[in-house]
C-alpha cells in the first residue's frame, strides 16, 4: 500500500494515521504489523512552503515498523521511479505471505450459477 501526503500541507500528514488504519481494517491482513506500506512525501519542489519535516515523516515510519519513506516531486519526476520500484519490490517480496481474501465473495461459482442468470 502506498500512502501519500503533501509536505506543504500539515493536514495531509495528520490524516496518515486514519488512512493507515482504514486500509488495514478494510483489507484485514493476517498480520497487520508486517503488512507492506510505503510512504511518499510529495511536492518537495514547493520551496519554502514546507511544513512537515523529513524527520517527522521518518519518525512516523519508524513507529509503523520502519516502512520505507521517499520524498518525491510528481511535477519534476524527482524520486518517483525509485519510490514505485521500492513499492513493487516490496509487494512482490510479500505476495505469498500477504494473501488477501475478501469475505463474501465466493472463490468458485456453483454449476447452477454458471448456466445462466439466477434472476
Amino acid at each position: 500500500c502506498i500512502l501519500v501526503y503533501d509536505v506543504n500541507v500539515q493536514k495531509t500528514f495528520e490524516t496518515l494515521q486514519h488512512w493507515h488504519e482504514e486500509f488495514l481494517e478494510q483489507v484485514d491482513p493476517t498480520d497487520p504489523e508486517t503488512f507492506p506500506f510505503v510512504l511518499l512525501g510529495n511536492k518537495v519542489d514547493g520551496g519554502s512552503s514546507r511544513v512537515v519535516s523529513e524527520k517527522t515523516a521518518r519518525d512516523w515510519c519508524a513507529s509503523k515498523g520502519n516502512i520505507p519513506y521517499f520524498e518525491t516531486s510528481a511535477m519534476e519526476g524527482y524520486n518517483v521511479e525509485d519510490a514505485f520500484l521500492c513499492a513493487a519490490k516490496t509487494a512482490l517480496a510479500n505476495e505469498h505471505e500477504q494473501d488477501i481474501y475478501f469475505q463474501g465473495i465466493p472463490e468458485s461459482i456453483s454449476e447452477t450459477e454458471q448456466r445462466g442468470c439466477a434472476c
